[in-house]
């Protein structure tokens, strides 16, 4: 038996907290995978202290020593993160689309915006070691955060406005 998709099952299975969570969890597993790649590229050292340096925002310099725990607690922390700024995005996105009428201009924007926040705001008020301003490794987080964050929640968040305001078009 074959099963299609159609566009008015996706309506009715699409509601906000199913598309926040697929674009929190997508951002979530993207942004992860860069910061991961890239740390081992740069460092050549085991990708799990990425998450380390993420659980430290809690528990400081024991996140360190504390083994795979730790790592489960940064991943923990790091889709929590990914999940609030998708939810915030969701709530802001038809403002914005009314002023920026490109859904990619938007996720740059986004992602731009939280690199801002993440960097200047959250970080700073953690336990986690803060490092001297480095123009390269800046760069290369504005661009992971914009293509594997503010661009796929753009995306996705979209598609569900879109569909919706298709299904309110035909009623």
């Amino acid at each position: 038996m074959t099963q299609t998709l159609s566009t008015k099952s996706v309506e009715k299975s699409a509601s906000p907290f199913s598309t926040i969570l697929l674009a929190g969890l997508l951002a979530g597993f993207l942004d992860g995978a860069a910061a991961s790649v890239s740390y081992y590229i740069n460092t050549g050292n085991n990708p799990t202290r990425v998450f380390q340096y993420i659980a430290s925002a809690v528990f400081g310099k024991q996140a360190y020593s504390g083994g795979m725990g730790m790592v489960v607690w940064g991943l923990v922390f790091h889709f929590v993160i990914a999940l609030a700024f998708a939810a915030v995005f969701f709530v802001v996105y038809p403002v914005l689309f009314r002023i920026i009428k490109n859904r990619i201009v938007i996720g740059v924007v986004y992602g731009l915006m939280v690199w801002v926040i993440m960097s200047l705001v959250v970080v700073p008020l953690t336990k986690a070691a803060q490092f001297a301003f480095n123009l390269q490794a800046a760069i290369i987080g504005m661009l992971i955060l914009v293509f594997m964050v503010g661009i796929p929640i753009a995306l996705i968040v979209h598609r569900y406005f879109a569909i919706r305001k298709a299904s309110l078009v035909r009623i």
